[in-house]
């Protein structure tokens, strides 16, 4: 009999430490080497769980406050790489676990702009890649910049492939084709948790997750690990904590027909669930939307895949003249 690879998926579901990147980065890393130490494969974080989702762009206001908030966003915001995620990478190797964390990624060439961004973690402490969200949603927009399509990809692991979206990316229908057209058979999905009532119709926002990921995993025949965030106005620093709006998280872990395996999960914890690549295959046999059950002489995705370039120097840059110099070409 085929001896069909087992996994041991963890979603964590934790509040960071709010407008805080070092207390936040130590917590994360408490996390990981807590889950691997309970014998989890891979773990994941919800939406730029480091360190917070934006929540003060959901709030109306004027002034001085949403412009400070805003700055201090980006002063706690990560770099790739960096001394943060070079501690996200060590907790990695020393809990023997792949983790994909939500981050807000900060451009290190601008300094000025921020993405929502998934960081892939390998359980020997290398970073496998990154992913920006493709189209921030509704007032997200005011806060992070759109990322392109480099990182839409699945991560070969051995015992499976694993790849990852940010929230409202599950309900844009063509990245998430093109992770199940490559064969992802471990999906997470990163979501903030909930952001109320979203325009036009007051469904509950975790109802929203729920559906988006139980419908991801049926279409990928893939496991999903919906990573949902905490968050409520304790957690907040107190001049911002009337903007906090409360994330319950509700975290669950689907298997590849779209089945609740575990889960919703309530409080600060960590959820696990067991998987095996043979319900992945079982599932693919009966749906493999990127192969035998495509229309490939109909349709056609084109992806592109190159990382955008603002500036393109049709030269190289010279060093600074030395006064010598300066007198020569005088």
């Amino acid at each position: 009999m085929t001896q069909y690879s087992e996994f041991k998926l963890a979603a964590i579901q934790a509040a960071p430490v709010y407008f805080n990147r070092e207390a936040s980065t130590k917590k994360a890393c408490r996390l990981i080497e807590k889950a691997g130490s309970n014998g989890a494969t891979l773990a994941a974080f919800g939406e730029t769980w480091l360190p917070g989702y934006p929540s003060f762009i959901q709030v109306a206001s004027v002034g001085r406050r949403p412009w400070h908030a805003a700055a201090e966003y980006l002063a706690n915001a990560v770099e790739i790489p960096s001394a943060t995620t070079d501690q996200l990478c060590k907790s990695a190797k020393r809990g023997n676990v792949d983790v994909v964390i939500g981050i807000v990624e900060r451009d290190s060439r601008t300094q000025g702009t921020v993405y929502c961004t998934l960081l892939f973690i390998s359980n020997t402490g290398e970073i496998l890649g990154r992913h920006r969200k493709l189209k921030p949603s509704y007032k997200e927009r005011a806060i992070w910049g759109e990322g392109d399509g480099s990182g839409l990809r699945t991560y070969d692991r051995g015992y499976a492939r694993i790849s990852g979206l940010n929230c409202w990316e599950h309900n844009m229908v063509l990245p998430g084709y093109v992770l199940m057209s490559e064969g992802t058979q471990i999906h997470v999905a990163a979501w903030p948790g909930s952001e109320g009532p979203v325009p036009p119709a007051p469904i509950p926002f975790y109802e929203r997750q729920l559906l988006l990921s139980r419908a991801f995993a049926s279409q990928a025949g893939a496991y999903v690990i919906l990573a949902g965030g905490l968050c409520s106005p304790e957690d907040a620093p107190e001049e911002y904590r009337d903007w906090a709006f409360p994330a319950t998280g509700d975290s669950c872990i689907i298997d590849p027909r779209g089945e609740v395996i575990a889960g919703p999960a309530e409080g600060e914890t960590i959820l696990y669930a067991e998987g095996t690549l043979e319900n992945v295959f079982a599932a693919k046999v009966a749906c493999d939307v990127g192969g035998h059950y495509s229309r490939p002489d109909i349709f056609e995705l084109q992806v592109n895949r190159t990382i955008p370039r603002r500036i393109v120097d049709t030269q190289p840059i010279e060093t600074p003249f030395t006064e010598a110099e300066v007198e020569e070409k005088e």
